[in-house]
């Protein structure tokens, strides 16, 4: 970049660490934690492979941020949710909370596709296992806490979540079949 003097300016690290999380972002989102190498993250970030590992000790650690990053959006999203609620009843608040991530994952897809792919990876991966279980434990504590909540209602809550997870993966929208009608009756998505 091209300062006032014309001369260039380096980026930082923290800038090329949010410029490596989010093309990683979108390659975990495209090939998952498997199928990612950090040579390909690397090459899309314009950096070399060796700055990627200066600032992320190895693809592991870059999956890890990447998922705590998405789970800190899903935070920020049910916030907006929260602030827009048409009251402060239980029912309003986790409604206006689910509206406002149904919008984030119709409009960030990626966010979309990586928990798919952490939770997939959790089954194997431990360091993957407890970054999605302390993101849902701090999403399920925030949901609790500023909904006011049941615990039948928080659970619902993550039940019609991970419903909608699987309704827009299979795009159930678009098959004209009992099932699809089925899973779909009630979820919103856009």
């Amino acid at each position: 970049m091209a300062g006032a003097t014309g001369e260039r300016r380096l980026s930082t690290a923290e800038e090329r660490r949010d410029t490596v999380l989010r093309t990683a972002l979108g390659a975990f989102a495209a090939r998952g934690y498997y199928g990612t190498t950090t040579g390909e993250v690397a090459k899309s970030a314009g950096i070399s492979q060796a700055y990627v590992y200066r600032l992320f000790p190895d693809k592991e650690a870059l999956f890890v941020a990447v998922v705590e990053h998405c789970f800190a959006r899903i935070r920020e999203s049910l916030a907006d949710g929260v602030a827009a609620a048409r009251s402060s009843a239980p029912e309003a608040v986790l409604d206006a909370m689910g509206e406002a991530y149904a919008r984030l994952i119709s409009e960030e897809r990626s966010l979309l596709s990586v928990q798919m792919h952490a939770q997939c990876a959790a089954l194997s991966e431990p360091a993957v296992r407890e970054v999605v279980q302390r993101g849902y434990a701090r999403g399920l504590e925030y949901v609790r806490g500023v909904s006011g909540g049941s615990e039948a209602q928080v659970q619902e809550f993550f039940s019609r979540g991970m419903l909608c997870h699987l309704v827009v993966a299979v795009d159930a929208d678009s098959v004209d079949a009992p099932w699809a009608r089925t899973l779909a009756a009630g979820i919103r998505h856009y």
